[in-house]
């Protein structure tokens, strides 16, 4: 049944609700990386590649999990929306079939073919062995988050955020505590060295994924006992799950291997514009979840207003005040931008006078740049939510490739321009998207679900 155009539509504090554990979520990983990082570091150069060369390569299967665990999180959204058990379940069950069969075929493959590709691309042998050990251990920990993200997905569709922020709370400490203990051999556990870290990030998914479990089985555990499938169909309803799905998954994809080829440019220039590349890229993805996050809840809320079948007007009342909020909250990331560029010549005091310049020069940009990021992400997560998925997926990869990659290698290798050129490609490709994304969601095709 069609909503009104009267109808209630979510407020800008119900956006936040769901918003802020997306953001928490986000920045508690990113930590749990770097300080696997720091205690790995004590290690040795040679730990260090290993963790590098086996995250890049098993890192890729997990992206892949994660893209498609998104998806989900839109089906999900979407079901919620309509109310209806059948198409909850059947989202449900079908990312697990999705997930489960992807963890499965790339761990085989990557059984096979990583071990080769290890030795080929490690500096020497011993690094080789120590990634192919944290590789392998590393799995265990890709099907932990293989289950895990389905049930997170599930909570998140639901606008339920709060609860796989708060297993992410429980498990990063616990993260800590096993990474320092297996990699030192401390508090009477078996000094393990890099294999250590790699049973400390296992352990730590297996913790979340009991934590979610429990809280699914005590609390949604009837979603799995609905009889029927969308459409009466199960295989006709994964079909179409999957089509949903991996252009969502190729975007993701797409985006990390051209931000990795932009990064072996980047190694291209001077030492001292490398070095401001490689350390403000860390700190400005960091603070951009804060408007990605709000993008991504504000797309949850539209699944389940399409759901529900609002009519246009209360779609585009959403919209309106979902943009105004995020245009704020891009203030605020310009700010923290700024911050970062200050802070940096105090928490890096052994930097030479040449990367400090580098880095302050990148100011004009970072200004700038969070406001089309924050509306492009707004718009990219409406349409996913809609169900336009192939659009989103086609702007992405077309300006990735054809924008820029090639600008990247353009003003690096060929023309050899200064850093804050470079940095600037950043802002191009998000006025490349800008557009084709707002042009889209003018149209109002988003307005009806499409599959």
């Amino acid at each position: 049944m069609t909503q009104p155009a009267s109808a209630k539509t979510p407020s800008n504090g119900q956006i936040f609700q769901i918003a802020w554990p997306l953001a928490m979520r986000a920045v508690i990983t990113f930590s749990a990386i770097l300080i696997d990082l720091y205690f790995v570091s004590a290690l040795g150069e040679e730990a260090v590649a290993a963790i590098g060369l086996s995250g890049a390569i098993a890192g890729l299967l997990l992206g892949v999990v994660f893209a498609f665990s998104n998806a989900a999180q839109v089906k999900m959204a979407q079901a919620v929306g309509s109310e209806d058990p059948v198409a909850i379940k059947t989202a449900l069950v079908n990312s697990f079939i999705i997930n489960t069969t992807l963890v499965a075929s790339g761990i085989l493959l990557l059984l096979i073919i990583g071990p080769p590709l290890v030795d080929w691309l490690a500096h020497s042998p011993q690094v080789a062995d120590m990634a192919i050990t944290y590789m392998r251990i590393f799995f265990v920990m890709i099907a932990a988050e293989c289950v895990g993200q389905v049930i997170g997905s599930y909570f998140n569709g639901n606008g339920q955020t709060k609860i796989p922020f708060y297993s992410f709370l429980i498990a990063f400490p616990l993260n800590i505590f096993a990474t320092y203990a297996l990699v030192f051999g401390e508090f009477g556990f078996p000094e393990m060295g890099i294999a250590g870290a790699a049973w400390a990030t296992a352990f730590a998914s297996i913790v979340r994924l009991f934590i979610l479990a429990a809280v699914f089985w005590h609390r949604d555990r009837g979603v799995l006992a609905v009889q029927g499938w969308l459409d009466d169909d199960r295989w006709k309803s994964l079909r179409e799950q999957i089509s949903f799905a991996w252009p969502i998954a190729a975007t993701f994809i797409s985006m990390n291997f051209a931000n990795n080829v932009c990064t072996l440019i980047y190694a291209n220039m001077n030492i001292h514009q490398f070095a401001a590349m490689t350390l403000i890229m860390p700190w400005v993805r960091v603070a951009g979840l804060l408007a990605y996050s709000w993008a991504q809840a504000s797309g949850i809320l539209v699944a389940q207003m399409l759901g529900k079948a609002h009519e246009p007007a209360a779609l585009n009342d959403f919209l309106a005040r979902a943009r105004r909020g995020i245009v704020s909250i891009s203030v605020v990331v310009s700010i923290i931008y700024i911050g970062i560029i200050f802070a940096t010549q105090m928490i890096y005091v052994d930097l030479s006078d040449e990367t400090r310049a580098a880095l302050f020069s990148f100011w004009p940009v970072l200004l700038v740049v969070a406001f089309p990021r924050g509306l492009n992400s707004m718009c990219g997560n409406v349409l996913r939510a809609a169900g336009d998925t192939h659009y989103s997926m086609r702007i992405h990869v077309a300006v990735q490739w054809f924008v820029l990659v090639p600008v990247t290698a353009l003003f690096v290798l060929v023309l050899g321009l200064p850093a804050v050129w470079v940095f600037g490609v950043h802002l191009l490709d998000e006025m490349a998207k800008f557009i084709p994304f707002h042009r889209r969601v003018a149209t109002g095709k988003w307005h009806r679900m499409q599959k």
